[in-house]
């Protein structure tokens, strides 16, 4: 069993923070927090966690930061936070980000951009806030749905001075087994030497109700020629993963789709490349 840092959980409180989207996902609209997450990873090695913002409402974001800090006061493995910030608004990203940068545990920031119509991800205003963040050190995760791909492109090349990782492998049409052009899209953005992936969120783009690891298989192998076993890291993407399956059923599909890899490579997957790009202690 290897050891884990997990990229890629979410905690939510819908007493605390309000989550509109969780609505219409009544399977797991209820609390999810360390405990949660310690009764689903029990009896794995789950070490450290990066803590990713969980769309709050977005005037509530830098609440949410405050509440997952204290969270992490009595559950030291969360050593990251990926945080909220509205980057297309420049006028408030100066103070916004300097109001991160007070929270020792952000070392990211996510804006979706999959709910975006096309163009977003290149307006000048939204480049120029991702720009930002490289005056904080701070990484941006890519969250998109496969089609939109090619415009991160754009995004990525427009800030070499960012880190990027690539969230859910940018969310392949599993479901219908459509590898194309998202293949291509992939290899295409792996040239930029700065972004990584999250091997992540995969069961979830496929049929929730029968899926099968053999169906993933192509996609998490594509993933790992391109980006090579230096720039994949393992996310669980808890608790939105058990709309299609449990905490310890991605984790054995993914230890499984990666046993061919050297002992070496697996730990860089399950660890070692976590470690390094979000600069956990």
């Amino acid at each position: 069993m290897p050891a884990i840092i997990d990229s890629h959980v979410h905690f939510w409180q819908p007493a605390h923070l309000r989550y509109e989207w969780l609505a219409d996902r009544p399977a797991i609209n209820r609390p999810h927090q360390p405990a949660e997450l310690s009764q689903a990873a029990a009896g794995l090695d789950l070490q450290q966690i990066v803590f990713v913002q969980a769309d709050c409402a977005p005037e509530e974001g830098l609440k949410e930061v405050a509440w997952v800090s204290e969270l992490a006061q009595n559950e030291p493995r969360i050593q990251a936070i990926v945080a909220f910030a509205p980057l297309e608004h420049e006028a408030e990203m100066p103070a916004y980000l300097e109001q991160l940068a007070r929270f020792p545990l952000v070392k990211g920031v996510r804006r979706l951009i999959q709910s975006e119509g096309p163009g977003f991800a290149v307006r000048p205003n939204f480049i120029r806030g991702v720009q930002r963040l490289a005056e904080f050190n701070f990484s941006f995760d890519i969250c998109i749905i496969h089609h939109q791909l090619a415009e991160v492109r754009q995004l990525v090349a427009a800030c070499p001075d960012v880190s990027f990782v690539l969230d859910h492998c940018g969310k392949p049409n599993i479901k219908e087994n459509i590898q194309e052009p998202w293949q291509t899209d992939l290899t295409r953005l792996t040239e930029n030497a700065h972004v990584a992936c999250k091997l992540s969120g995969l069961v979830t783009e496929a049929d929730w109700s029968v899926w099968r690891p053999e169906a993933l298989k192509p996609y998490i192998d594509h993933v790992l020629t391109v980006f090579g076993c230096d720039r994949v890291m393992f996310g669980s993407d808890w608790p939105v993963v058990e709309l299609a399956a449990t905490y310890q059923q991605w984790v054995q599909t993914a230890i499984r789709a990666v046993s061919h890899l050297s002992p070496q490579d697996q730990a860089h997957i399950f660890s070692h490349n976590a470690a390094r790009f979000y600069r956990l202690g």
